[in-house]
């Protein structure tokens, strides 16, 4: 509990505002722990009857989350701003920060120019009947899915802000609170506090490198699940990737339950550097996203979402409702770089050096006795008895790394390391320090 905040009330509603005030006005911060049950039942003269639904309230809109024996703590991303809410964990001064799964801004492409020309070739201002997804983003786009072997022919595309605005859009169009979701373990950390924020129960499905294992997911479903979402490539935070094979075992567990919401994020897109083997098709609703902040830098803001028509046609519905189109000034310029063929060669370059810097500091981890997982993508896994000895040696030694809770349910414990800021002549020296770090604990490799 914080020491400088005290938390007040006599009923549900305003035990759960008084603590809610807290975590906006900064009093509460990530993995503060809240009181147990009866002890702030004792101090503020309430059942704990009372403290308990306080608690299933902060949960169910997102702001704490239970951790077992362990009780009760505010969520790292809680669904309320405030001055201590951020989108990462602070890094110490002068440590090399290898914990916010960024893309290096040194390898995205340069927007300048493709920025000039959008501007000199915008006409008109649009008005609000003629605004939406682009016919001419959404005719370069199908050609590039059909190519990775999405089923577009006959299935309906359109853009929204990012995978995560397009993934909120899905779940909230097709599912109520009190729903389930099967979601990889461990898996996207902003994905698990997004289900948290919507009243979503996450069901865990392990995975391994290629992919999510179809026992597990089986299981999920038979749970019955309403959703399930399945990175297809660049894993986050493991780096697996769907497999050819693993794709038609997958593939048969789904058609099973044809009824699911089956999401693919393909959040990497053209970085990933491996096939893509789409599932989406198998059951009635699917919906396949493909990201362009990976490749083409975070502050473009923009996915391409496409799916059966009575999905995809929820969403576009929800949009003109809300925030009404993804920009056409965005749409234009994503058109741009698509078409451009030194920016498409830069994107494989950068590619390229991820997949270097990744397959180097694995090697090297290996070569030390450290098993590290990192297939695909920008990120590897180093599985740990000990969460927080590892990150806080690899702190002490000036490296800041993420810690496994953030991603995981039922999964070992673990860090993430994101390889974007790690240059080739300083990978043996980080994994002298993971190396170091790690010992005396034994690091298992992932099961299958």
């Amino acid at each position: 509990m914080s020491a400088q905040y005290q938390v007040t009330g006599s009923s549900a509603a305003s035990i759960s505002a008084s603590i809610e005030a807290g975590v906006r006005h900064g009093d509460w911060g990530w993995g503060d722990r809240l009181p147990p049950i009866r002890v702030l039942a004792d101090n503020l003269h309430v059942s704990p009857a009372t403290v308990a639904k306080a608690y299933q309230e902060l949960r169910q809109r997102g702001i704490v989350e239970s951790v077992g024996r362990q009780g009760t703590r505010i969520r790292v991303r809680p669904a309320v701003a405030g001055p201590r809410s951020a989108l990462r964990l602070p890094v110490p001064p002068g440590a090399l920060d290898l914990s916010a799964g960024d893309p290096d801004t040194r390898l995205l492409p340069a927007l300048g120019r493709h920025l000039r020309a959008v501007s000199e070739e915008v006409g008109p201002p649009l008005g609000y009947a003629a605004a939406g997804a682009m016919p001419q983003l959404v005719d370069a786009a199908r050609p590039r899915l059909a190519a990775d072997g999405v089923p577009v022919d006959d299935a309906a595309i359109t853009v929204t802000n990012g995978t995560l605005d397009a993934i909120e859009r899905l779940l909230t169009a097709h599912l109520r609170p009190g729903d389930s979701v099967a979601v990889e373990d461990p898996g996207w950390a902003n994905l698990l506090d997004l289900l948290a924020a919507l009243g979503l129960t996450a069901v865990p499905v392990a995975v391994d490198d290629d992919g999510p294992l179809p026992d597990h997911l089986g299981a999920a479903l038979a749970s019955g699940v309403g959703a399930a979402v399945i990175t297809a490539r660049a894993q986050n935070p493991t780096g697996a990737a769907v497999s050819a094979e693993r794709a038609t075992e997958l593939r048969a567990v789904l058609a099973d339950r044809p009824d699911v919401l089956l999401i693919e994020d393909d959040h990497a897109a053209e970085l990933a550097g491996v096939p893509l083997h789409c599932l989406g098709g198998v059951t009635r609703s699917w919906a396949f996203v493909r990201s362009a902040s990976k490749p083409f830098g975070p502050d473009l803001r923009i996915a391409v979402l496409a799916g059966d028509e009575a999905t995809i046609a929820r969403v576009v519905g929800r949009m003109r409702i809300g925030a009404g189109w993804v920009s056409t000034l965005l749409q234009r310029l994503l058109l741009r770089l698509w078409l451009d063929e030194e920016a498409q060669a830069h994107i494989v370059a950068a590619g390229a050096d991820y997949d270097r810097r990744r397959r180097s500091l694995c090697e090297a981890l290996g070569a030390r006795g450290v098993r590290a997982r990192g297939a695909t993508g920008i990120n590897i896994w180093v599985t740990v008895e000990d969460e927080t000895s590892m990150v806080a040696s690899l702190r002490d030694a000036g490296y800041a790394v993420a810690p496994g809770s953030l991603f995981r349910m039922q999964a070992p414990p673990g860090v993430r390391l994101t390889v974007s800021p790690v240059d080739d002549d300083a990978i043996e020296a980080l994994a002298d320090k993971v190396a170091a770090a790690a010992r005396p604990t034994a690091v298992s490799a992932p099961s299958r």
